[in-house]
């Protein structure tokens, strides 16, 4: 009997309370974080940070909501919040950013679509002139 070919589902991971881990993390789901990480996180999927969760170092994922204390370089393809209880230090480059009352930002924002936009083509050909405007 044939073997069919298996789905890839989108994997939930989660960094209980008390646990720290160092290094470089790369997935392709949703992470919730509840304990301390320091390295590197690349996440196609949303990063969750509650309460009680420490992160240190460099993330990159495609949303976020973060709970606890932050010190990172962080970029967000889409949607970055910032909820009441997080401490947040670093810098930041996002498309949409969210910050509830009583959040603690110190640090940069960079406000841009982190997904390439492709060139019109009007764009392109604005420094061409059209034949009837050529010099003889």
């Amino acid at each position: 009997m044939a073997k069919g070919k298996e789905t890839e589902l989108p994997s939930i991971n989660l960094l209980g309370p008390g646990t720290v881990v160092k290094g470089e993390i790369k997935l392709n789901g949703d992470f919730r974080i509840d304990g301390t990480f320091i390295g590197q996180i690349n996440c196609k999927g949303k990063i969750v940070v509650g309460p009680s969760g420490i992160i240190e170092g460099e993330i990159v994922c495609q949303n976020a909501d973060f709970s606890g204390d932050i010190k990172a370089t962080v970029k967000v393809a889409e949607l970055l919040t910032f909820k009441e209880t997080a401490k947040f230090c670093g810098d930041v480059t996002t498309n949409k950013l969210a910050i509830e009352p009583g959040a603690l930002f110190s640090g940069t924002c960079t406000m841009e679509s982190l997904t390439p936009k492709p060139v019109p083509e009007q764009a392109q050909k604005k420094d061409e002139l059209r034949p009837q405007e050529k010099l003889a």
